[in-house]
């Protein structure tokens, strides 16, 4: 179990996660935005509103479990969702889509007391997952996907 400053400093990494990935994909080209950040990775593009779609599910899967008992937690393939059309849009939509989401998801998480942070939920892929292990996993979540966008650029000199 984490304490309340490590539990404080992983929710502090979720609310700095939009504007570090503004920062990570200011002035990019749309070809350059078009640039898998590895070889059959997907593209900068497609990081970014993958992480707009992933953080709306794991906000949501945050507020299951501290709303409902061993509630199972609801799936989806990345891969397919990322080769859906709207991967191709503008990166603006979810930029401002995670401003906003990081902001409540980041409050909502402050608000919880201590007792909420076992509440333990079924994933399907994983097994038994608390609270604490989703925030676990999502305070590292944008920040590596924004080191993959970063490291891209420096491979690039862009």
């Amino acid at each position: 179990m984490f304490t309340t400053d490590q539990r404080t400093a992983k929710i502090a990494r979720i609310a700095a996660c939009p504007p570090a990935l503004r920062r990570a994909v200011k002035d990019l080209t749309d070809e350059q935005l078009d640039t898998p950040y590895r070889d059959g990775g997907w593209t900068v593009r497609q990081v970014v509103h993958h992480l707009a779609d992933s953080h709306a599910n794991a906000y949501l899967r945050c507020r299951w479990v501290a709303a409902e008992e061993n509630t199972t937690i609801k799936t989806y393939d990345q891969d397919v969702w990322a080769n859906f059309s709207d991967m191709k849009m503008p990166l603006e939509p979810s930029l401002t889509m995670l401003d906003g989401l990081h902001e409540r998801w980041a409050f909502f998480l402050s608000s919880l007391s201590g007792a909420m942070w076992t509440k333990r939920a079924h994933h399907p892929e994983r097994g038994e997952i608390s609270l604490e292990d989703l925030l676990e996993i999502y305070s590292e979540h944008g920040a590596s996907h924004i080191r993959q966008i970063t490291d891209l650029r420096a491979r690039q000199g862009w």
